[in-house]
């Protein structure tokens, strides 16, 4: 970097747009994680670059949960759109002109857009871009273009220090609306030192190489989304553990996907590697966790339900406390307390905006296509639908009420519907423990085989893993 450039900070309309964007995705998603090596709020002369699952909410993620001010590269048709020339300029955003939007593109528009990246780098700034080029459905990474190394191998002629670094974006489930998200941060990569290493190579296949493999390690891949989604489920198996009675006073929180994530791309090895030797012994598990997670959807149960259950029964066995749980962290009980405190918002929030809240809902119920169009109308709506509603409901507490009583109304039109959300979420929750507690007998037999069932499969997964990697 060059000795004179800074790191930009946010300016004043960039950081209220990041301020606004970050509440609407905490509408959108019910919790992201941010883990990795998170940059801090200074760096600068960086390439973001993420793998492309959905076109509007992979650039508003990234943009939002990084501590330090990116701007993204973006295809030039989006400056067509009237009033996000305005939001995209104001992002400091960079427009690529791709050859099937404009058939007369030349070696020097690209030359053109290389330079303005180049310049932007060196003067500090960071850029996030998507190297597959455009987004997919598909369960495994594209084949990467060289655009991020072609650009930070022109601008390491005129500055020193420049990095670059992966961005994995991960979804539970991404045609869910209130569904979570993992943002993980690669390792930061040093683009003198590549060059250092790599010197018969080119500069910018070198990065490209480098990228492809860090975004490799950090996501859950799969051939098929069939392959992938067995990898995750048997994560999900083994994040939420064997039940022995031992365990029952260390009954695991919810599941972060960073673990799910760590879990996943661990299974996802193990299985490479034992598929070389025992395919068929692959095939059959495989088989067996479709199975058992059909039975689980059958029962209308989860994979963390049954082991609860399970616990609940060896607790029970062996004449332990079934109500036993784990020790509550403060910070925990913090929050429990703050949302018990904001209940009655919560109540108006949920009375108020319970229509504008089911519409993003029916949206995803009724899209069942492709996960990329539905997720993307699903924020469509949400950025459309709650803040029309807001001001529909504002406007009529002004036209209606007196003017002081109409000011608070409109801060609790504005709030409430954020205390009311975390209530929201635990609804499905709450319910599945009711059901643990006092389950139907017909229910009970089916949670019994499940156990029983899932009990088998762990001890079988535990001696592929074991095989896999001899430890």
């Amino acid at each position: 970097m060059r000795k004179d450039a800074a790191p930009r900070g946010f300016g004043g309309v960039r950081t209220a747009i990041r301020f606004v964007f970050r509440r609407v995705v905490g509408i959108y998603f019910r919790d992201v994680e941010i883990a990795g090596d998170i940059p801090h709020e200074g760096t600068g002369g960086r390439i973001f670059a993420a793998n492309h699952v959905n076109a509007l909410v992979d650039p508003i993620l990234v943009l939002t949960q990084a501590p330090c001010p990116i701007s993204p590269v973006a295809k030039s048709t989006l400056w067509k759109i009237p009033g996000l020339t305005w939001l995209l300029d104001a992002a400091d955003a960079v427009p690529i002109v791709r050859r099937r939007d404009d058939p007369t593109k030349t070696a020097k528009d690209n030359d053109a857009i290389f330079e303005r990246v180049a310049s932007h780098l060196a003067d500090a700034g960071n850029i996030l871009i998507f190297p597959e080029g455009t987004s997919h459905n598909e369960p495994h990474l594209l084949a990467l273009r060289s655009g991020a190394g072609r650009m930070l191998a022109r601008a390491r002629e005129r500055a020193e220090g420049l990095t670059f670094q992966a961005v994995a974006l991960e979804f539970d489930a991404r045609e869910v609306f209130r569904s979570r998200t993992l943002v993980l941060f690669g390792p930061v990569r040093s683009v003198g030192e590549v060059a250092a290493e790599h010197p018969d190579v080119d500069l910018a296949q070198a990065i490209t190489s480098i990228i492809r493999e860090d975004l490799s390690e950090l996501l859950v891949e799969g051939a098929t989304w069939d392959e992938r989604i067995l990898v995750v489920r048997a994560a999900e198996m083994f994040a939420h553990g064997d039940p022995s009675v031992a365990q029952l006073a260390a009954i695991a929180s919810r599941t972060s996907l960073t673990q799910l994530n760590e879990l996943g791309r661990r299974i996802e090895e193990a299985r490479r590697l034992l598929h070389a030797s025992a395919p068929d012994v692959v095939a059959s598990l495989e088989a067996r966790v479709g199975s058992y997670f059909a039975a689980l959807e059958d029962a209308g149960a989860t994979d963390e339900l049954v082991v609860r259950f399970a616990r609940r029964m060896l607790a029970a066995a062996a004449g332990e406390d079934v109500g036993v749980e784990p020790a509550v962290e403060p910070e925990r009980i913090a929050w429990g307390a703050l949302r018990v405190l904001t209940l009655p918002l919560a109540a108006v929030g949920m009375a108020l905006y319970w229509l504008p809240y089911q519409m993003p809902r029916e949206v995803t119920r009724r899209l069942r296509g492709d996960p990329d169009v539905t997720s993307t109308y699903k924020l469509g709506v949400g950025l459309l639908v709650h803040p029309l509603w807001a001001l529909v409901l504002i406007g009529l507490a002004f036209a209606k009420l007196d003017t002081s009583v109409a000011f608070v109304t409109a801060g609790v039109v504005v709030t409430a519907p954020f205390a009311a959300l975390p209530w929201l979420d635990r609804w499905d929750r709450l319910a599945a423990r009711l059901r643990l507690v006092a389950p139907r007998e017909d229910r009970r037999e089916r949670l019994v085989a499940l156990a029983a069932e899932r009990a088998a499969l762990m001890k079988d997964l535990e001696t592929a893993r074991i095989q896999a990697f001899g430890a």
